[in-house]
């Protein structure tokens, strides 16, 4: 097993409405012996084990009997440790399931089987599975499985298993979506889902855990120069720790490495400095990659705040007062020109006005539709005036730096995910 697949792997599970996400992942669990007596005893009534009920944790979840919030579970096989997140699938949910996937390594969408035509192999498959499916493209979640669920509860397994692959084969392709693979599962009986059922449905890949074991973890951008958000200015410290007594700035390397001897451009002041020296988390002094956090001293003070960056000198983009970018639409009030929003990249804040929405794309035909607003859930294509510049990059270049999210002014709702797009 090679290094990427050796590390932790954090997994979603998403799809439509009671398509057996909790079921699933509480599966996982069971058969992984991740659950403590107690807790499966908790879970049971009538003698029959409520799987779902191992992730819904809230009140409010247990009473509707869906799932509200992203919720987290560790397991681990002898050869893995994973992370998994039940997320909603809800379409008033859908910014939950955003978060989630915006930090995943895999997703698995679950397809329900006995809510398609699967008789028909010409099925139409529901709104909210291409909706996660798009998302999840649009997200660079690196790896897409498709589970179809609820096989035991058809009358031709295999024929529905075959419908329903060639469904969503079709519209991958069509949405130009890569699928790692499609995978026949029932969750409640547990076939398939940890251990192989050699010739079912005629399937004779490995089963749903097999997979998810083999899968990469999402790279970090170690390749590039360095970009370095400060989340947090360390002023009280112990000088015989840190160089000469100076601060210390903290945050999560977002590309490229942090060294001694970098030459840094300080954004937006457009400061000069020099690396002194590059703590851990430990405080120990080393080289530090994307993804991880440290700790940064500067040759000379200067002024860095909550929010500022630190870029390499040679390799610091220019930075740009308009953004061309694709909107996942989370909020109740539809997206309109004219509106002004927070927008939050790394740890910065800045005014975002939207000059225009340029299109939306239909779920159901994949075609770009001119546009005068974004709806809840819709995904488009927007044009946003900054207050004040940001340094990015296009989302398919960087996760990192071609991020962002809006923020309501007045309620403080996450309201869109933002993906910023070459100019």
């Amino acid at each position: 097993m090679n290094h990427a697949t050796h590390n932790a792997l954090k997994f979603i599970t998403c799809g439509s409405v009671d398509d057996g996400k909790s079921t699933l992942i509480g599966r996982l669990l069971v058969d992984t012996q991740a659950v403590l007596q107690d807790q499966l005893a908790g879970v049971q009534r009538s003698g029959q084990t409520d799987l779902a009920r191992l992730t819904d944790g809230l009140s409010a979840e247990r009473e509707q009997g869906i799932t509200i919030d992203v919720a987290y579970r560790y397991f681990a096989t002898p050869e893995r440790k994973f992370i998994i997140g039940d997320a909603p699938g809800h379409e008033q949910y859908t910014r939950n399931m955003v978060t989630a996937a915006s930090s995943a390594d895999a997703a698995v969408v679950l397809v329900d089987a006995i809510k398609l035509d699967w008789r028909n192999p010409e099925l139409t498959l529901l709104p909210q599975t291409r909706r996660h499916a798009l998302l999840l493209k649009l997200l660079r979640v690196p790896s897409i499985v498709f589970a179809v669920n609820k096989l035991d509860a058809v009358a031709d397994a295999t024929l529905a298993f075959q419908h329903i692959t060639g469904a969503l084969e079709r519209f991958a392709h069509a949405a130009g979506i890569d699928v790692v693979g499609v995978v026949p599962v029932s969750a409640l009986e547990g076939w398939n889902v940890v251990d192989a059922m050699p010739g079912w449905c005629d399937y004779t890949g490995p089963s749903l855990l097999s997979l998810l074991q083999n899968l990469p973890v999402t790279p970090a951008e170690v390749e590039g120069h360095l970009s370095f958000p400060v989340q947090w200015v360390e002023k009280h410290h112990d000088a015989g720790v840190t160089h000469q007594g100076r601060r210390v700035f903290w945050g999560r390397v977002a590309t490229g490495h942090a060294a001694v001897g970098q030459v840094v451009k300080v954004f937006p002041s457009g400061q000069n400095a020099v690396v002194a020296q590059v703590l851990s988390t430990t405080r120990q002094a080393q080289t530090v990659n994307a993804g991880q956090s440290a700790g940064i001293v500067l040759d000379r003070e200067v002024d860095v705040s909550r929010g500022d960056w630190l870029w390499a000198q040679a390799g610091a983009p220019e930075a740009q007062s308009t953004l061309n970018a694709t909107v996942a639409w989370m909020d109740d009030e539809p997206l309109v020109a004219g509106r002004v929003y927070w927008a939050l990249h790394g740890h910065r804040w800045v005014k975002a006005k939207v000059q225009r929405v340029v299109h939306r794309l239909n779920i159901h035909t994949l075609a770009e539709e001119a546009a005068s607003e974004l709806p809840a859930n819709a995904i488009g294509r927007v044009t946003l005036a900054l207050q004040q510049p940001l340094i990015t990059l296009p989302f398919e270049r960087s996760r990192s730096l071609g991020a962002l999210i809006l923020v309501d002014t007045v309620t403080h709702r996450t309201s869109g995910a933002v993906l910023v797009q070459a100019p």
